[in-house]
């Protein structure tokens, strides 16, 4: 399918991607006032059903990210399943796909401080699962930027004005010749890349920042925590992570809905370990894609199928 012919929900109304309209002057659109979730959903060949990954705990995370952008929105948890249901199944996708669902904001002159009136939008597109080895790896900055925090604007929130923070930070490493940034919260220690969270190994130890460091509260890194134990019984330390561990660190990789999990060879040209994927980060992968796609019985409860 055409990326341009595709169908997206708004406001309760299926219409294609060119007709679906928001004023200039709401507040979504000039102050980033919207709260969002990013869902993947991917097809089983085996079953012919297309999975949503995880679509409760987004969910759940959606209604708190509404909550603390004091939003008044009339939708509840079945609305947010069944809105994504009516248009993937509406623009029959039999392939893997990402959904971008938000709740904004609407209207004609609000300001920054308006809580109403909300409206949604469900946008999926095709976009297939890559493997970790059909990926080159990421070279990395360590930003100049520092990452928001509770104090500011809280990355526990998924805010659309919040990425400019990631914005920032991936933007000046990329006009540095780096792929991506990994962003130091106020205390300088890592916190997460931008849209990404952050694992690392050193001495078969796996690492992550603890959600206290400025971290959004990531369904795929919980998801990495519990795969690693329940299949690999390797139990993740979190902790603080300093600058130059990052420096000396075994193994590295970002993972969210979006990249998946995808290994760092480089650190502000360090090289991390031999350059390249390590054991444990192909591993965690392996086991992902297996999660994703249904393979693994006891995580089947994390599936959604989308066709009845």
């Amino acid at each position: 399918m055409n990326r341009n012919e595709r169908l997206i929900w708004l406001g309760g109304e299926m219409m294609p991607v060119t007709e679906a309209k928001v004023n200039v002057l709401s507040p979504t659109s000039q102050f980033g006032a919207n709260v969002f979730e990013g869902i993947r959903c991917y097809w089983s060949e085996r079953e012919q059903q297309l999975f949503a990954f995880r679509l409760a705990d987004h969910y759940k995370r959606l209604h708190h990210s509404i909550k603390l952008l004091r939003l008044k929105s009339p939708y509840t948890t079945e609305d947010f399943e069944q809105g994504l249901k009516d248009i993937v199944r509406a623009n029959n996708y039999r392939e893997d796909i990402a959904v971008r669902q938000t709740v904004f904001v609407d209207g004609l002159g609000g300001t920054w401080n308006s809580c109403e009136p909300v409206n949604m939008f469900i946008a999926p597109i095709a976009k297939a699962y890559q493997s970790i080895s059909g990926k080159s790896g990421l070279r990395c900055q360590v930003s100049s930027w520092e990452r928001i925090s509770d104090r500011n604007l809280s990355p526990r929130a998924k805010v659309g004005a919040n990425y400019i923070n990631s914005r920032m930070a991936y933007l000046e490493a990329r006009q540095n010749g780096y792929d991506t940034a990994l962003i130091l919260n106020c205390q300088g220690k890592m916190s997460e890349g931008p849209g990404a969270c952050f694992f690392m190994v050193r001495d078969n130890t796996l690492l992550t920042p603890p959600p206290t460091a400025s971290v959004l509260e990531s369904i795929t890194r919980d998801t990495i925590i519990r795969l690693a134990k329940d299949l690999l019984g390797i139990d993740t330390v979190e902790r603080d992570i300093d600058r130059t561990e990052l420096y000396i660190c075994d193994e590295a990789f970002l993972c969210g809905s979006a990249m998946e999990i995808t290994h760092i060879t480089e650190v502000d040209g360090y090289t991390v370990g031999n350059g390249e994927a390590g054991t444990i980060t192909r591993q965690l992968s392996d086991a992902y894609y297996q999660a994703i796609t249904g393979q693994l019985q006891q995580y089947r409860g994390w599936l959604t199928g989308i066709y009845d």
